[in-house]
């Protein structure tokens, strides 16, 4: 018998005898739950503290691993390798969710719990996916902004981090839906996003290479977090007054870039409190407990959840200006 099936046991016994759930409570220290990330920047660095301080509150040996790069290989490697180990869960953020099943599979299999972050799509495959909000609301408000900023026409582009990322993906499209049928007057150079592989020199050299041979563009919007190097590109080439570039932003890569407009709209939420109502949710899991709608995982914006086919929406959007992105710690 798993871990994971003596916990929902003994949650069982506790709810039919009614004897007091103490007796059988489980100590924190013995549970291990394990976040891996999709590489190392400053975005993730701020996801773990989220997962740091879920450690601190709650005493469950928590940590997090970051793969030595984007290839979904090794985050499959990591994991295979925590599914020897019989940890309790496992969380992840996956650079190709479909990519995962299988292993996600194996996992679940050997008992360990598996909560993924930023992958609706696998939903299916796994205990359950944490969201921030719904990948629609977030991508038409990048659309809306772009649009709104840029006159409501003109040529523009949109990036990904990459094509198999799914909720990369999901924005791009909300937000170029929400573009075509509000504002005719603008069009998408592209049939598909340009991809910045997360990569700030990617995205960097591409927009370059898009302000070349498209000099009439009057925006830019990136749905990964490095819209810092399209900005780098516009103000070097000194269009930072014709060209608008709207990105999901990490305040502390992009506040010179928003504070001397070559940036005109950020947006994000909080890689920490997404973090911690993750590990949360596998920690309940972990011990018998139900994440439904209305559970609090106690994160901010995660406080009153809504859960559909085994997905957690929390609400949790940030817009980031000139004027607010120093209040922000990542």
């Amino acid at each position: 018998m798993t871990k994971r099936s003596v916990a929902v046991l003994m949650a069982l016994v506790v709810a039919l005898l009614g004897f007091s759930s103490t007796a059988f409570a489980q100590n924190p220290g013995d549970i291990t739950i394990v976040m891996i990330v999709k590489q190392s920047d400053p975005w993730f660095d701020d996801m773990e503290l989220g997962i740091n301080q879920f450690k601190a509150d709650t005493g469950v040996n928590a940590y997090t691993l970051t793969p030595e790069s984007g290839d979904p290989a090794l985050q499959i490697a990591i994991m295979e390798n925590l599914i020897a180990q019989q940890v309790d869960a496992i969380t992840i953020v996956p650079n190709d969710p479909k990519a995962m099943i299988p292993v996600i599979q194996k996992a679940r299999e050997a008992g360990i719990v598996v909560i993924t972050h930023e992958a609706p799509d696998i939903a299916e495959h796994v205990d359950l996916d944490i969201e921030a909000f719904r990948n629609e609301d977030f991508g038409i408000l990048m659309g809306k902004s772009l649009a709104e900023k840029m006159g409501g026409k003109g040529k523009y582009a949109g990036f990904v981090g990459g094509l198999t990322m799914t909720t990369h993906m999901e924005w791009y499209n909300a937000a170029v839906k929400y573009i075509e049928e509000n504002y005719p007057e603008m069009k998408n150079i592209s049939k598909e996003p340009y991809v910045d592989e997360n990569n700030l020199q990617v995205a960097y050299n591409r927009s370059l290479e898009i302000l070349r041979v498209h000099p009439d563009i009057g925006g830019f919007f990136d749905c990964s977090a490095h819209g810092a190097g399209i900005a780098q590109a516009v103000r070097e080439r000194g269009r930072s007054e014709d060209v608008v570039v709207a990105s999901l932003a990490i305040p502390s890569m992009s506040a010179t870039f928003l504070k001397d407009g070559s940036m005109d709209h950020g947006q994000a939420w909080r890689p920490a409190d997404a973090g911690y109502a993750t590990v949360y949710a596998a920690y309940k899991l972990v011990v018998g407990e139900e994440v439904v709608t209305g559970t609090n995982l106690k994160a901010t914006g995660y406080e009153d959840v809504v859960v559909e086919d085994r997905i957690v929406y929390g609400y949790a959007p940030l817009v980031i200006t000139a004027e607010n992105v120093d209040d922000f710690e990542f």
